[in-house]
């Protein structure tokens, strides 16, 4: 794989920072590029020269945590629910400006159905509806059910200005998840 020169990583940096930025102080459809431009302090061939439009860099960015989510469940596939949670919750800490302008804007939609399906692709192999407590229920069901709990205390969580520190909110969601996929 070809490195890639710095000076192009920093700039898409900026031009990624400046969207979620602008994204926390006003509607993603009033935005411009030449804002984004401005505030990344890039000219605006460079957003062109990297992505089609600010969807597509949306797009992009949103891509990127979803990528990076998943890299940590597959990182913690053998934790225990507590601390998988512990991962997820000091990425979500370390990235708040992100998340907490997708689950506070009109983007909160699109990126809530695209975090909800990569939670319950995640937890798809920890359910078993042959034994324990599930026995007889619909996969789907419990599925869904525990994605929306999942994503629900996340976004409570930092719609809220993270109230408890990752490793409290990972224990406790962990005990939960623990107690009732048996």
């Amino acid at each position: 794989m070809p490195r890639v020169d710095r000076r192009i990583l920093k700039s898409q940096e900026a031009i990624k920072k400046a969207l979620i930025e602008l994204m926390s102080e006003k509607n993603f459809d009033d935005i411009t590029i030449q804002e984004i431009s401005d505030r990344a302090n890039v000219n605006r061939a460079t957003i062109y020269l990297h992505y089609m439009d600010k969807f597509d860099l949306l797009d992009k960015i949103i891509e990127e945590h979803m990528n990076k989510l998943q890299e940590l469940c597959q990182s913690a596939s053998e934790m225990t629910f507590k601390e998988g949670n512990y991962v997820w919750f000091e990425y979500f800490e370390s990235n708040y400006l992100f998340f907490s302008t997708m689950l506070t804007t009109k983007s909160a939609t699109y990126f809530r159905s695209r975090f909800l399906e990569l939670v319950v692709q995640e937890y798809k192999v920890e359910v078993d509806v042959t034994k324990g407590n599930n026995q007889g229920l619909s996969e789907d069901v419990i599925l869904q059910f525990f994605g929306a709990a999942v994503v629900g205390s996340v976004e409570w969580w930092i719609k809220n200005g993270m109230p408890f520190p990752p490793r409290v909110m990972a224990e406790q969601t962990g005990i939960l998840l623990d107690r009732n996929l048996e």
